[in-house]
C-alpha cells in the first residue's frame, strides 16, 4: 500500500532560517511542498522518509536564499494491482459504492464488481446484495460506515495542471462548468464471500 520513492529536488531555504539545522529546514520545506499532494504516475505523497544526500548550496544574485539540490526518499500511497485493502463505505450512488481509507477517499467499486446479484435502492440510496440462502433471499444493505475488504483492480491518474482560461466562445456555448476530476483514483472489487468474509456482511 505504501512505497518508498526516490526523488531529487532543489530546495530553497530563506535567509531567516539560516540559524536552523539545514536538514530540519529542508525536511520542513519538502513536506510543505509534497505532503498530501498527488504526483502524476507516482501516487499520493504522505511524508518524508529520509534525506539520502545533500549537494552544495548556492546563493544566487538578487536572492538571499540558499538553493540546495536534495536527494531523498518519500513515503507514497500507491497500492499495487490485486492488493487487498480494508476501507469503510463512504456512500453509495448509481455509479457504485464509494470507499474511504480515512486519508484517501477516491475509491469506487462499480456495480459489476459488487457481490451479485445486487441492486441499487433509489429511496435509501444504498446498494443491496440479495444474498441467497436455503430459506430464500435476504437483502444485505451496504450501509455508510460499514467496513469492507476489496481488491484493487485498476487505477487512474489525471493531469489536473491548469490549462489556462477558456475562450469566450467556449465559455458561452458550454452549459455547465467542466466536471472536476480527482488526480488519482482507484477502482476496486469486493472480495467474494467464499474467502470467509461473509461475516462482515451479515453484521450490517
Amino acid at each position: 500500500m505504501f512505497v518508498l520513492v526516490e526523488m531529487v529536488d532543489t530546495v530553497r531555504i530563506p535567509p531567516w532560517q539560516f540559524d536552523r539545522n539545514l536538514n530540519d529546514s529542508i525536511a520542513e520545506e519538502l513536506n510543505k511542498k509534497l505532503a498530501n499532494k498527488v504526483l502524476y504516475s507516482v501516487g499520493l505523497c504522505i511524508c518524508l522518509f529520509d534525506i539520502t544526500r545533500l549537494e552544495d548550496s548556492y546563493v544566487f544574485p538578487g536572492d538571499g536564499a540558499s538553493h540546495t539540490k536534495v536527494h531523498f526518499r518519500y513515503v507514497v500511497f500507491h497500492p499495487f494491482l490485486d492488493e487487498i485493502l480494508i476501507g469503510k463505505i463512504k456512500g453509495c450512488s448509481s455509479e457504485g459504492v464509494h470507499v474511504s481509507l480515512g486519508f484517501f477517499d477516491d475509491i469506487l467499486i462499480p456495480p459489476e464488481s459488487l457481490q451479485q446479484p445486487a441492486k441499487f435502492d433509489e429511496v435509501e440510496q444504498v446498494w443491496v446484495w440479495e444474498y441467497e440462502t436455503e430459506e430464500g433471499a435476504h437483502d444485505l444493505y451496504m450501509d455508510t460506515g460499514e467496513e469492507i475488504r476489496f481488491r484493487v483492480v485498476d487505477e487512474s491518474f489525471v493531469d489536473t495542471s491548469p490549462t489556462g482560461p477558456r475562450s469566450a466562445e467556449a465559455a458561452a456555448t458550454s452549459e455547465e462548468p467542466p466536471k472536476k476530476e480527482a488526480p488519482y483514483s482507484l477502482v476496486g472489487s469486493i472480495i467474494e464471500p467464499g474467502l470467509g468474509l461473509l461475516s462482515w456482511w451479515t453484521n450490517s
